[in-house]
């Protein structure tokens, strides 16, 4: 899991989370109390950053929401300046076990990104449909320009180490599923290399993800077309 010596943050991108992110914090720092912790309040019109910064993490506030991606990418530039040596990132809503942190950035002991996988034979997750499809497609895709098999490249519990922040400092788009698709295909055209670990995801603590056949079908349309999006603008972007 790295010397220990290596520096870790832990990023938790939050928006309008004041009902969740106050134990996700608590539930991290017990975990790994040694780990720095900041909360990236992502333009929240309640008590996000407040509640975070009380439960002992620092907060970052960005001025209006900016998406995951541009919450990350925050992140990300703030690990870079103060120089962590690993990163990763926690979602606010309680889906992301702490206690699974630690298996994660074994991960980064044979590759430059290690990924949270819902689909590797452990916990209970499941998604059907649509939304099901979009997942399989994607994984299919990206594994083979990975080299290495992967069955969950839209998790966003992963890690990263120096050269991966270094990466997602240069390059981690805003847009819809540019913080898992687009980062993770431009990191591996920079010759990075990425892993997964098998995990367990949680269902939030408050609060009601979309759901239902319409906005499952929608994910499958945009999944494809970020896909081929993040595919085709990479040889693009090594020729400038």
């Amino acid at each position: 899991m790295g010397s220990a010596s290596e520096r870790l943050i832990i990023i938790v991108p939050a928006w309008n989370e004041a009902n969740n992110v106050g134990t996700t914090v608590a539930e991290i720092r017990s975990a790994l109390p040694s780990a720095d912790v900041v909360v990236v309040d992502d333009g929240s019109t309640d008590e996000t950053g407040a509640v975070a910064r009380e439960a002992g993490a620092d907060v970052l506030t960005l001025p209006y929401n900016m998406g995951v991606g541009g919450a990350m990418r925050t992140g990300f530039a703030y690990a870079q300046r103060h120089g962590y040596d690993r990163a990763i990132q926690v979602d606010a809503d309680g889906q992301h076990n702490p206690e699974d942190i630690t298996r994660i950035l074994t991960g980064l002991d044979s590759a430059d990104i290690s990924i949270g996988a819902r689909f590797a034979d452990v916990g209970s997750y499941q998604a059907s449909g649509p939304r099901r499809w979009a997942m399989v497609f994607l994984a299919g895709a990206i594994s083979r320009i990975a080299g290495t098999k992967l069955t969950d490249v839209t998790s966003g519990f992963r890690a990263a180490n120096r050269r991966a922040i270094d990466q997602y400092v240069s390059y981690y788009p805003a847009e819809y599923l540019g913080d898992t698709i687009d980062s993770l295909v431009a990191a591996l055209h920079a010759n990075l290399t990425v892993t997964q670990v098998a995990v367990a995801m949680r269902p939030r603590m408050s609060g009601n993800p979309s759901q239902g056949f319409a906005g499952s079908a929608i994910y499958l349309a945009r999944s494809v077309f970020a896909m081929t999006l993040a595919v085709v603008r990479r040889p693009m972007r090594g020729r400038a």
